[in-house]
């Protein structure tokens, strides 16, 4: 059964294929719905609260034909302790596909184990490979030229500050190597990149490229993408007064901005804290594409729903 869990689950030759039916898709979205997920129904289970995530899947999966369930961990048996195991089991019964969004990694891999259906990581606290495969789609839009995004995207350098031990900074890692980028990651040393990734990495036969520094500015330095996330994520709370004051050199300013080269991108994933981890100038400036990028996540996840539910037909 073919799962899409991390961001090399497929292969170069699949992610071409997912990238051009993702611009088909966008290009073809007025003209009316497409009918990859006829007759289907797919599950959306969150342990965490969404707002572009549930959005994007659920009309993407209405778009593509097919029916969204929305389960969350709180009204399932989930919630009273039934096993994932057996949880995946009876999904797999009714559901054609289950598209996760949760915590530990862990627990998407051990649903994956269990099911026989597809089954989508729509973030975990180690990835986030929807996000960061829309976000690929976006800067190949902006800054490519070719509809191919290892063409597009091999040798551009993205400056990543912040939380650089978060999901979206791994993801960063990972895409990097896989589209040829340069990656360099900026933060408080106690954020530095963790261990696991390095053995992720190292268990997918990745090799490690990506920098790590403490001055924003060496980060920035002729970027052609300048990156930043929450410093405070779901399940931190109780360290924001910590993070905030240990990360506050890292906000994106127009001053920092500036360092990049004069057409960087900003992206952003959202959801954003103006005047915390970026400033408001650069949030409205011609530079930020973060709804663009938002966009995207309906149009690249639509085409990922359509390459799974194509090879688990066959």
């Amino acid at each position: 059964m073919k799962h899409f869990l991390k961001e090399n689950d497929f292969s170069n030759d699949e992610i071409l294929e997912v990238f051009d039916r993702a611009t088909n898709l966008k290009q073809s979205r007025k003209q009316g719905l497409a009918n990859d997920l006829a007759g289907q129904t797919w599950g959306l289970l969150f342990y965490k609260n969404s707002t572009r995530t549930r959005v994007s899947f659920e009309v993407g999966i209405n778009e593509l034909g097919g029916k969204a369930v929305l389960l969350d961990q709180k009204t399932t048996q989930i919630g009273r302790g039934e096993s994932i195991h057996d949880t995946a089991k009876v999904l797999s019964r009714y559901l054609h596909g289950l598209i996760i969004r949760t915590f530990e990694h862990e627990i998407i891999e051990e649903f994956a184990d269990n099911a026989d259906i597809p089954v989508v990581n729509a973030l975990t606290n180690l990835l986030h490979p929807c996000q960061i495969y829309a976000d690929c789609f976006s800067i190949a839009e902006k800054l490519g030229g070719s509809r191919d995004p290892f063409e597009s995207l091999a040798g551009k350098k993205l400056a990543f500050l912040g939380d650089t031990s978060c999901n979206m900074a791994n993801s960063w890692i990972m895409a990097g190597k896989i589209f040829g980028m340069k990656v360099s990651l900026a933060g408080p040393k106690d954020f530095a990149p963790k261990p696991d990734v390095d053995q992720l990495l190292n268990n997918e036969g990745i090799a490690c490229n990506y920098q790590f520094t403490s001055d924003p500015n060496e980060a920035v330095r002729d970027a052609d993408i300048v990156y930043t996330d929450v410093w405070v994520s779901m399940g931190s709370e109780e360290e924001e007064g910590s993070r905030i004051e240990s990360m506050t050199p890292f906000a994106v300013t127009s001053k920092l901005l500036s360092q990049a080269k004069s057409e960087a991108l900003f992206m952003h994933c959202m959801p954003t804290h103006p005047d915390m981890e970026v400033s408001q100038e650069v949030l409205d400036s011609p530079q930020a594409i973060i709804f663009d990028q938002a966009e995207n996540r309906l149009h690249v996840q639509k085409a990922i729903l359509a390459k799974l539910a194509s090879d688990s037909a066959t």
